[in-house]
């Protein structure tokens, strides 16, 4: 059970958690907060298990790309704002009321959640770049109604730094709607699976203490886009 002694304040409360997202991107390995090696290593245990898309991991790699439909262009417009540290106000409109979040560092359940996630992102890492982005061919098995995106994101904790912090190849997968709004945002790093409460026990606790993240990341970060905010 993770305790908070009653003498933290609120800005250590913030640090600790800036220094959680900062490691699990940090270029040496990724770290997963108030997880044993168990639990970490779970996502990835087998290389054959079909992540968000349904398909397994070198299936979704050799995908090829596609040229996007009228109706996907804002949403892919959103996302690149996202993952460039740029979210606006607008940028969030793509996202139904309960849609949900995931990724190898929480899971954030609503779209208040999200914009806290994205902008403590942007905080973080002021400065990301996407040098590919590709969005892929729906195999016959996928539904058109997910869109798949194979992307690499360069985060710099220093915007004028040479080189970045750490560089990112994820897949995403976002399920959408009749009105094509995104009901899902799932993140996985190298295209590999992330747990549910699915998956047994270990699948419990390791998306309860995501959960448990996402919450706590919501207590620091402002709803404000960090690009919005006035001096």
């Amino acid at each position: 059970m993770f305790c908070v002694p009653l003498t933290y304040t609120r800005p250590m409360f913030r640090s600790s958690l800036l220094t959680y997202r900062r490691l699990a991107l940090s270029p040496s390995r990724a770290v997963r907060p108030f997880a044993s090696s168990s639990v970490r290593k779970m996502p990835v245990s087998d290389p054959n298990a079909p992540n968000a898309s349904g398909l397994p991991a070198n299936e979704t790699k050799n995908l090829k790309e596609r040229s996007p439909e009228a109706h996907e262009e804002k949403i892919l417009q959103a996302v690149k704002e996202l993952y460039s540290s740029k979210p606006t106000n607008g940028t969030y409109e793509i996202y139904t009321p309960d849609a949900v979040f995931h990724d190898p560092i929480g899971i954030a359940e609503g779209v208040k959640a999200i914009r806290e996630q994205f902008n403590g992102l942007a905080k973080l890492f002021p400065r990301a770049d996407i040098p590919s982005f590709r969005l892929l061919e729906n195999p016959p098995s996928v539904p058109k109604s997910k869109i798949l995106i194979d992307q690499d994101v360069s985060y710099y904790r220093d915007p004028s730094a040479s080189s970045p912090t750490k560089t990112v190849n994820s897949l995403l997968t976002l399920e959408t709607n009749a009105q094509h709004q995104v009901t899902r945002h799932t993140e996985e790093w190298g295209h590999h699976r992330e747990t549910t409460g699915e998956d047994g026990f270990l699948g419990m606790l390791n998306e309860n203490r995501k959960k448990f993240t996402a919450n706590f990341t919501g207590l620091f970060v402002s709803e404000e886009p960090p690009t919005q905010k006035k001096d």
